[in-house]
């Protein structure tokens, strides 16, 4: 008895060990054909994507000199899009201070495109506003400071009348409807600036515009503006006057932000917008007003509806 008790144990013993190796075998196949498996997908993926991703492959346009934000880069063409060059500026600069617009194109008037000089104005570091900037259709790139110990900054404008002349116009450190202004010029295309004496007004900025190197203008009245505000400089930014703009009765509820003036033959023409709560004719209609003195007084000539001044 003893001995088939033995006997049975050993069998039992040896069915164990045999369905153990069974099942190990089994799993091993299993996992081994998993991972061939696994193995050639990724093969599939890797073999789907592209050798050399270009983020310029997408881009189109039919401006001769155009930019684009793609892939979080900016890229400039002079070629109608045949070919695209990287800019060297972080996209979050080019849209950094106080703006809460969109950021698939460019803030207006920070920018100047051709193919003569192409510019890009924005801060640099935490209180420094710069331009980077070619000269050689984005052959090479310049950086130059504008301003140091700025705060952060709102309005933004660069333009250049020569080759030489150039001005940015900001402002920064907004305060509910309060914020500074200034000025800033160059004399040797952007490569060096020196600020200008500032209005005496701390109204937000609404534009800004120089029509010859020593006839400036700047608009005030962004929010809730109850009047035209206009300064004018004839002497390159040393001295500021305010413009007298002479709005009739019927129209000063109305007529409440200068545009910047534009030179017409022997006079300046100006047009004065409804500002942002306009509900005269639809809040489209300007004013068309204008100035023999260089701009200190400026005199109403007619309405204007809006297609007349596209």
């Amino acid at each position: 008895m003893k001995t088939l008790l033995s006997g049975i144990s050993a069998l039992m013993l040896i069915g164990l060990i045999i369905a153990t190796v069974i099942y190990q075998q089994t799993f091993s196949n299993a996992s081994i054909a998993d991972l061939d498996e696994a193995e050639k997908g990724n093969t599939k993926e890797e073999s789907d994507l592209p050798e050399d991703v270009n983020p310029t492959d997408s881009l189109v346009t039919n401006q001769t000199v155009d930019y684009a934000i793609e892939n979080e880069q900016l890229f400039v063409t002079y070629d109608k899009g045949t070919d695209w060059i990287h800019v060297p500026i972080e996209k979050s600069l080019l849209f950094a201070g106080d703006y809460n617009g969109r950021e698939d194109e460019l803030i207006p008037q920070s920018y100047i495109l051709s193919e003569e000089r192409t510019v890009f104005l924005h801060p640099k570091g935490e209180n420094t506003v710069a331009i980077t900037y070619s000269l050689n259709k984005g052959k090479s790139w310049q950086t130059s400071v504008i301003v140091e110990n700025y705060p952060v900054i709102r309005f933004r404008k660069v333009a250049f009348l020569n080759d030489d002349f150039g001005y940015a116009i900001l402002s920064g450190g907004r305060t509910m409807s309060q914020e500074i202004s200034s000025v800033h010029l160059t004399y040797d295309g952007g490569k060096s600036w020196r600020e200008a004496s500032r209005p005496n007004t701390t109204r937000m900025i609404a534009n800004g515009e120089f029509i010859d190197e020593s006839t400036g203008f700047l608009s005030y009245g962004t929010i809730n503006p109850e009047a035209p505000e206009l300064y004018v400089t004839k002497d390159t930014g040393q001295t500021w006057k305010q413009a007298k703009v002479h709005v009739p009765d019927k129209y000063k509820l109305h007529f409440v932000t200068a545009e910047t003036p534009e030179k017409v033959g022997d006079h300046l023409i100006m047009l004065v917008q409804q500002g942002p709560n306009g509900d005269y004719k639809g809040g489209k209609v300007k004013g068309k007003f204008k100035s023999t003195d260089g701009g200190e007084t400026w005199e109403f000539v007619s309405e204007v509806e809006p297609d007349e001044t596209e």
